[in-house]
């Protein structure tokens, strides 16, 4: 059997058990420490001493043991040595703790908690049944809602009672002691005059209220719990997804390239690509800020469905605010980043060049000198409906765009090769410069034009959505020739515009893929006709 002390305290022995005694001279030698130099000093002891006994009677301490637990009670209900104000509010402290009420201030109640726990801090508050609160609340959320925002706004700006400071300052140190009693060990309250509740007693109107309110909220809850686990679920899934995509593709280069024509554009592995079109020394810094811009919320969000799973509390409020001041220090370098780079290609120019022969040959043959079927290119991007192709090949080797091919009628006789270079750049004459550098081949030998399907940009440029058009115009009467690679660079074109009345032809796109047929065509009043149609017309 543990050892026992007897003490005296305020006029009345106790027994104390060993241990329990010193935590309790501990106690009042911190107080001692702190009270015994200021003015009052004394008499505050002596207070807080008879306030000590009147709290171990109340626990049924002069029949009984004191022992740890009835220490730690009373410590909870008084205060910690540090509480106490050593300044000059003394007096003020002696004051206080020689009446048992003090003043009240509103928070959440978790002691009478249904769903948050407003109601129970007002009616702790005003001192009245909290089932009374719950009804008012219902009664004003039927008009327009009124009742749900006020608990809403009450629920977020209210702080919960979650410590015994707050709960002595909630209750008033009258109603707190025999609260603080019922928590802690479940002893024996005093009887008689010196009995205590928790606040306001409940009617059994109330309480029966009381108990359909909780079955409701169970209710709500359960629903709300499945709602958020399923909530929960979907952002788990979706953002393991979609993060382990974005680092198989954009760490693991895998599948590195892969195409959705039924999009119109081919996907690529973009870090190839970004030395093509922003400063080589931005792309790395770029590269790593689109990372953590992407990777966080993504991070975010399966950790967030988790909690919604588990309904779990943790302490992550500091690594939240620095992992959000990150993103948007992130998000606002990526943008000034961008934006610096996108000035790159704030205006646009042209450069146009045109050769001339006065007689045109009565037969024109138009024939590709370089060829993109002869690239070794490793990456395409295509974009169909603007029938604009850039191959390029990785480490920076190369990069060629296809070009364009319009064919129109000539008003006189001679004929005309037209070359269109367009570029952008951070000036008209930025952009001017890049259009005029262009590499395009094309030249006239007899009566056989030749042109490129593809153009480059010189080493060292970067890509600023380059393009080179070349527009031949031809007298009506001539007869016109193509290989199979112009011939789909003229077709192509004019197949996505939908100049032609012949262009809802299936036919004739086969006859482009398989070479058969006719490749000769007419230039006519109304455009170009194939050789064939012209005959039938005849």
């Amino acid at each position: 059997m543990d050892k026992t002390i007897k003490i005296n305290l305020g006029g009345s022995l106790f027994q104390i058990d060993e241990e329990a005694y010193k935590i309790l001279r501990r106690y009042l030698q911190d107080i001692d420490d702190r009270l015994k130099n200021t003015p009052g000093g004394a008499e505050t002891i002596e207070d807080i001493e008879s306030r000590i006994a009147e709290i171990f009677q109340s626990q049924g301490g002069s029949a009984a043991v004191i022992s740890r637990d009835n220490v730690e009670a009373m410590i909870a209900i008084i205060g910690k040595p540090e509480d106490f104000d050593t300044g000059s509010e003394t007096t003020r402290t002696r004051e206080t703790y020689s009446r048992t009420a003090s003043r009240k201030k509103l928070y959440r109640n978790p002691d009478d908690m249904i769903v948050s726990g407003v109601c129970g801090g007002l009616g702790s508050f005003m001192n009245i049944e909290a089932v009374w609160v719950r009804l008012l609340f219902i009664i004003f959320t039927c008009f327009f809602l009124i009742g749900l925002f006020v608990y809403v706004a009450l629920w977020i700006a209210l702080p919960s009672a979650d410590s015994d400071a707050r709960k002595r300052e909630m209750y008033g140190s009258d109603d707190y002691l025999t609260a603080a009693q019922k928590r802690n060990s479940g002893y024996a309250l005093a009887s008689g005059s010196q009995a205590r509740t928790a606040g306001p007693a409940t009617s059994g109107v109330g309480n029966a209220f009381n108990e359909v309110f909780r079955a409701i909220g169970k209710v709500l809850f359960i629903i709300l719990r499945i709602f958020l686990i399923i909530v929960g679920i979907s952002f788990v899934i979706g953002g393991f997804i979609t993060l382990v995509s974005f680092v198989m593709v954009f760490f693991f280069k895998y599948p590195g390239y892969f195409s959705t024509h039924s999009f119109g554009v081919n996907l690529f592995y973009f870090p190839d690509f970004l030395n093509y079109v922003v400063n080589p020394a931005i792309a790395p810094w770029i590269l790593v800020l689109s990372f953590i811009v992407i990777l966080m919320p993504l991070l975010a969000l399966i950790y967030w469905g988790v909690k919604m799973i588990f309904w779990f509390k943790s302490r992550d409020g500091i690594v939240s605010l620095i992992a959000l001041i990150i993103w948007v220090i992130s998000v606002a370098a990526l943008s000034l980043l961008l934006f610096n780079e996108g000035i790159s290609y704030a205006e646009t120019s042209k450069n146009i060049t045109e050769e001339i022969i006065e007689k045109a040959p009565s037969d024109l043959y138009i024939m590709a000198g370089n060829k993109i079927a002869d690239l070794n290119y490793d990456k395409e991007i295509s974009l169909d409906e603007e029938d604009y192709n850039v191959f390029f090949i990785d480490d920076n080797k190369g990069l060629f765009i296809s070009s364009r091919l319009n064919i129109n009628n000539s008003e006189d006789n001679s004929l005309r090769v037209n070359v269109r270079k367009r570029s952008a750049g951070r000036s008209r004459s930025d952009a001017a410069r890049k259009a005029e550098g262009l590499l395009y081949n094309h030249r006239i030998s007899g009566d056989t034009v030749y042109i490129d399907e593809y153009f480059t940009i010189p080493a060292g440029t970067r890509w600023s959505f380059d393009e080179v058009r070349v527009s031949l115009y031809i007298p009506e009467g001539t007869e016109v020739h193509f290989d199979k690679t112009t011939e789909n660079m003229f077709r192509r074109h004019y197949y996505d515009n939908n100049d032609w009345d012949w262009n809802s032809d299936s036919d004739d796109r086969e006859y482009v893929r398989s070479g058969r047929g006719d490749n000769s065509w007419v230039m006519t009043e109304d455009g170009l006709r194939r050789r064939s149609e012209y005959a039938e017309k005849d």
